[in-house]
């Protein structure tokens, strides 16, 4: 067990608060709002720095602090890339300005410092990753003290010091100190095995494909403790390669490898591990959608889904909302978004929810979307039924037809008030006139990437194509250019 009491030899370097408040943010910041769907998320030397970071650090220092009931530290850690380590020295550095105390993991997944953060004395996290996001992006996520995504208003106070409109008062707090505390991570390791205890993994063969990023240190291990036979791909951190042509946006050699080796089931994450895909036995890949009605399903059987109710997003495809429907079942959407999902699950007293790219939460084990935590309870799911995996997939639902594509954007004001743009909006609706009832659309500004995202679905497969080319060509000649 951790002792969350006991510190280390602390880092007493730190800079005065008076000074920190007084420096000047960085002359290139965006006019539109920092905070995305998943924190800051940018272009490493471009959006994100150092003296950025240093300022996000001090921000956040000071409005946890203000709202926080008791003093407490922040509990800061990162993926593998290769600018993880700047932005957690900058913002540290920031933090401890502010007077907070930094608790820093180093390398571990996202849900690892939400769960830490939840059940420890901090008033809040910091994740720096870029999720899903090429090596040469990175991110800041920020959680509040009970372990979930910081709220917006407490994501506007830390905007508003960045841009100098902050009401806070800064004062000359005593500096705060920065611990590194990697033993904590095991804490978190356990929290995913004890409740599956007494379903055991042995004589399972199961392949992970942890990115080069955050799960590295943790994937194979847990699954082993269960008694899983384990082949990994892409287990060592690596910043260069992160999220490169392998994890849960390339599934193709996971598919390969289970296959190849007659695996069970296999399963591949994103680059902080808070996302998971899985392919099943018969290499097929298992999405989000199938992921919820599974779980769903199990957890209806042992009467732990309320109402049977799943949260999921605008992209949850109408096969699977069909066919839930038809068991009894309540789909409700939100927007794309794991925040969404978890504020609506709050909203309505929802225990599932997620997304179809692999943001799965459920909170009888978890507080926010943990791909390790959803890889160990679908392998779990599958030992306890005595069927393979492919053969509880034949079982659940058929998708409708569904295309998503990106259509690139660089243009930050154009992305986001995409709206305005009228042909495209006059092709919209052209296309749902034209679809009716039997299909649907949907486009939207990635709020993690320079992208308007396009997708259609319908019934009919040559129809959903061939709006999908419609609409994908009239955002590139009317936004991309």
């Amino acid at each position: 067990m951790v002792s969350f009491l006991t510190k280390p030899q602390a880092d007493k370097s730190a800079i005065p608060s008076s000074s920190m408040s007084n420096l000047g943010l960085n002359a290139g910041i965006p006019t539109t709002p920092l905070f995305g769907t998943d924190g800051i998320r940018g272009r490493v030397g471009d959006l994100l720095t150092a003296p950025l970071a240093l300022q996000v650090g001090f921000w956040t220092g000071i409005v946890l602090r203000s709202h926080a009931i008791n003093p407490g530290p922040v509990i800061l850690g990162q993926d593998s890339r290769n600018s993880s380590d700047m932005l957690a020295m900058a913002l540290s550095a920031g933090l401890t300005a502010a007077g907070v105390e930094v608790w820093y993991l180093g390398l571990c997944p996202t849900p690892c410092v939400a769960y830490l953060t939840s059940i420890s004395s901090a008033i809040g996290g910091v994740m720096i990753s870029a999720s899903h996001n090429p090596p040469e992006d990175n991110g800041i996520k920020v959680f509040g003290a009970l372990g979930g995504k910081l709220s917006k208003e407490l994501q506007a106070e830390i905007e508003a010091g960045l841009r100098g409109n902050s009401v806070a008062v800064v004062g000359h707090a005593k500096c705060g100190r920065h611990y590194t505390r990697p033993e904590m991570v095991s804490e978190y390791a356990e929290s995913l095995i004890k409740p599956l205890r007494n379903t055991p993994f042995t004589g399972m063969k199961i392949v992970l494909d942890l990115a080069w990023g955050a799960a590295v240190g943790l994937g194979a291990s847990v699954f082993k403790s269960m008694g899983a036979e384990v082949i990994c791909m892409h287990n060592k951190a690596d910043g260069d390669r992160i999220n490169v042509n392998c994890g849960s946006t390339h599934l193709e050699l996971l598919q390969q490898v289970v296959v190849e080796n007659g695996a069970d089931m296999g399963f591949g994450f994103d680059g902080d591990a808070d996302r998971v895909l899985a392919v099943d036995n018969t290499g097929r890949i298992v999405d989000g959608d199938y992921i919820l009605y599974l779980w769903g399903n199990s957890l209806v059987s042992s009467q732990q889904l309320p109402e049977k109710l799943i949260v999921s997003t605008v992209m949850a495809n109408l096969g699977f909302e069909r066919a839930w429907n038809k068991l009894g079942g309540v789909l409700t959407r939100t927007s794309v978004g794991d925040q969404y999902v978890q504020a609506e699950m709050l909203k309505t007293g929802g225990m599932l929810g997620g997304e179809q790219s692999g943001h799965i939460l459920c909170r009888h084990y978890g507080i926010t979307g943990d791909g390790l935590l959803t890889a160990l309870h679908i392998a779990a799911l599958v030992r306890e039924s005595g069927e393979t995996f492919g053969e509880l997939v034949n079982k659940s639902f058929t998708t409708y037809p569904q295309i998503l594509k990106n259509v690139r954007v660089e243009d930050r004001n154009k992305r986001m008030s995409w709206q305005e743009c009228q042909p495209l909006m006059d092709t919209i609706a052209k296309a749902e006139t034209a679809m009716g009832d039997s299909g649907r659309v949907l486009v939207r500004p990635s709020g993690t990437e320079p992208l308007i995202r396009v997708m259609v679905e319908a019934e009919d497969a040559e129809l959903t194509q061939y709006w999908t080319d419609t609409l994908v060509a009239a955002a590139q000649e009317h936004l991309a250019c």
